[in-house]
Order: C-alpha cells, then structure tokens, then sequence
C-alpha cells in the first residue's frame, strides 16, 4: 500500500515538471520560429521595395554581402538610411544572404540573382521559387529558405533569404534545453523519491505500530477469554444451567471468534504465511461444497462455475478463509435466491468472482467495504458473528498473495472479483 503511495508521489512531481518542461520548451521554440519567420518576412519586404527602386542604393548589390569596415559594422550606402527600419538599424540585414527569381508574365524565367553559388545552386533557387508560385501564397518556407512574392508590371518577383543560421540556432537551442531539462528531471527523480519516503515514513510507521497493537492486543485477550470461558463451566457445575451464564457464554463465545478475525487479519497484513503451490480450482470447488449446504438451509442455492487445472502459490489455508469469506458474505447479505461463483484464468491470473443480490450500493460505500470493523446500515441489524472484518481479511490475504480485490455494484448485483497470478504446473 505504501509502496503504491510513494510512486504516486514520485509519478505526481516528476509528470507535473515533464508537463511543464515540455509547455515552456514547444513555447520557447514556437515563440523563436515565429519571431525568426517575422523578422526574415520584414528583411523580405525591405529587400523588395529596394529591388523595386529605380535607382539601387549606391554600392549596394542584390545577392551579395557589402564590404565589412574595420572587421567590425557593414558600411552602410548613403541611400540605405532612407529605406524601412530593419534596414536603417539592423546590421544583421546587410549581412544576411538574399536571393531573387524574376518571372515573366509568361511565367518564364527572366532573371535569377544569386552571388553565392556555393550556397545554394541555381536550380534549387529556380525549384524553391516555382513551387512557391505555385501555391499562391504570398510568403512562406522551404526548409531554411524563406520567401515573399510581389508582382510588378506584370511580372512575379521571389525574393528569397537564406535562414541556414537561424534555423541552425534555434536547433542547437531547443537541444540545450533539451539536455539541461533533461538533467533537471533526473535529479528532481531522485530528490521525489527522498521526499516521498519521507512523508511515507511516518504513516509506515504508524500502520506498523497498529498492525503491532491488533496483534499483541489479539495475543493478551485470548487469556481473559479461555479464563471466563473456564469460570462459566465450573459455575454451571455448582448451580446448574441459568439465563446469566448463557448471555456469559454467549457474549464469550463472540469476543473469542472476533479474537480469532483480529489475528488472522494481523497474520494476513504482516505476511507471516508459508507458501506452496496447489491446486486453487480444487481448493475453491471444496469450500463451495459445505456452503451449499448453509444456503440451503437459508432458502438460497450456489451455481458455480470453476475451471479446471489452475494453480496458484500460496497458503492454502488463507485461501480458504478468502473463498469462505467471500461465500459467507454472499450467503448472510444477500438478497436473490440465487449465488453465482466462477473461477478462470485471463492471461496471468486467475479470476475468483462471486455475485449475490443486493441492495443498491453507493459509491461511498464501496469505497468503505474493505475498510475494518465497517459494515453497511443493513449489516448492522444482524447479531450473529459478524464484525466488519471479514472484508479487510480477505483484501489482505489477496495482497499477501500479491493479487487485486474489487467490489462492485452492477444489474442489482454486488459483485467481488479477486485475482491472483498463477503458478504454472508441470504434472
């Protein structure tokens, strides 16, 4: 039970920080690609309207880098100070790579301008542009080359920018990122687990000091018990049979059975069984038997269905007490003439199910069943021995045997479904 708490706690901080690494990085990168596309959509345009002049700027060729001063800003041309805002204030704009494919309104190929061969080829140019006057759209990206279309005096101009370097930054930043984000999930792993053992710590501790208290508790009672138990006869020896030590016997007779579930329940908890593998289709049919004869006796009738050849490690005794539990539960509570139990194996494990009418149950309700000394309104009207143990009994013997108990309330019917892995058997 602890164990399953402190995964849920290390799940619980390790997915909410993946969550949010993983938010922040597709916004960082989104945020990046679109202000990298805005900005090479705004040298574009700036580009364009420099091609359309009728005069270029002084020293300054289309396709080609300008000449750097001192190694240091690119010399600006005179008449560039009069363009758009990137160009006037933005050196990156001067040392970007551009390229230009001129159409025809004939759609033929007018004029290609690209200074830098070794970067991109002509017909890659020549490809990238036609594509893009195909789509009809105004602007766009193939791979890292970005692009804006205009049409002047009849002809379609592809202004295109080499986006090699941006795309290449941003890749290496996302990796970084990535790496370092990475890091930071590992190492919140390890801190989640110290801190999950922490705050489990204490529970653990008190559940084993209760576990602890049942059964010392369990051990102590069962002296006063056999003792007033030994009175009451040596009492009915001297003044025969009266009401009072019936209601004492009786009374005895209850405490010693709750005595009893407490144990089995502290043994089940703390796992003290040997174990062995038997036949679990034998154990379940054997123990169906006797109770058919009790539910006759209550007007009811048991149809079981249970598979042959399925085994299973563990104690045969604890086992039993579970089918038992389970069939006596079904038999005092329920409220059809009829009790179904079926046994068979899904993949790795065999599957105990047993049905019996029932009043509507809620989900508060189920959520209680196998909670010690809990019994519902209904059960509580009941004087014979049960004491809302029996449940909790049959969960814990089902978790040392390392299987699953539910309870359900489906078509009128409580429904418990305990499954426990097999154990393969060679004859």
């Amino acid at each position: 039970m602890f164990r399953k708490t402190k995964l849920k706690i290390v799940f619980t901080v390790v997915f909410s920080l993946l969550a949010l690494m993983i938010v922040t990085l597709t916004t960082i990168y989104l945020s990046n690609r679109i202000a990298i596309r805005n900005e090479n959509d705004e040298m574009l345009r700036t580009y364009l309207e420099l091609y359309g002049a009728e005069e270029p700027p002084e020293g300054f060729e289309f396709g080609e880098k300008p000449e750097i001063d001192n190694g240091n800003q690119p010399t600006a041309p005179p008449d560039m100070e009069h363009g758009r805002g990137p160009l006037k204030n933005e050196p990156r704009f001067r040392l970007s790579t551009f390229y230009s494919v001129e159409f025809t309104e004939s759609g033929e190929v007018a004029e290609i301008k690209n200074e830098n061969n070794a970067i991109q080829s002509e017909d890659t140019l020549l490809e990238i542009a036609s594509s893009a006057v195909k789509s009809g759209r105004e602007s766009g990206s193939s791979g890292n080359i970005y692009y804006r279309i205009a049409k002047r005096g009849g002809r379609t101009l592809v202004a295109m920018i080499d986006g090699t370097i941006d795309d290449g930054n941003l890749r290496l930043l996302f990796r970084q990122m990535l790496i370092i984000g990475s890091a930071a999930v590992a190492v919140l792993l390890v801190v989640s687990v110290i801190i999950a053992r922490r705050i489990v710590r204490p529970l653990e501790e008190n559940d084993k000091k209760q576990k602890r208290f049942v059964s010392d508790a369990g051990h102590e009672l069962k002296t006063p018990v056999a003792v007033i138990s030994a009175n009451s006869e040596l009492l009915k020896r001297q003044i025969g049979e009266n009401e009072w030590l019936s209601n004492i016997d009786y009374e005895n007779e209850r405490m010693s059975d709750l005595i009893k579930q407490l144990l089995s329940l502290s043994k089940a908890e703390n796992g003290e069984i040997p174990k062995e593998t038997l036949d679990f289709s034998k154990l379940v049919n054997g123990e169906v038997l006797p109770f058919e004869s009790l539910a006759f006796e209550k007007g009811k009738s048991i149809a079981s269905e249970i598979e042959d050849g399925i085994y299973a490690e563990g104690n045969g005794g604890q086992l039993k007490q579970l089918v038992s539990i389970l069939l006596d539960n079904a038999v005092s509570h329920g409220t059809d003439d009829e009790i179904t139990l079926s046994l068979k194996s899904e993949r790795h494990f065999a599957v105990l199910e047993v049905a019996n009418g029932a009043k509507v149950i809620d989900e508060d309700q189920l959520t209680h069943l196998f909670d010690r000394f809990y019994r519902a309104d209904g059960a509580r009207e009941n004087t014979d021995a049960h004491y809302g143990l029996g449940l909790s009994i049959a969960q814990a013997v089902t978790e040392a045997h390392k299987g699953q108990i539910r309870a359900e309330y489906k078509n009128g019917k409580a429904v418990f479904t305990v499954k426990i892995p097999i154990k393969k058997h060679e004859n």
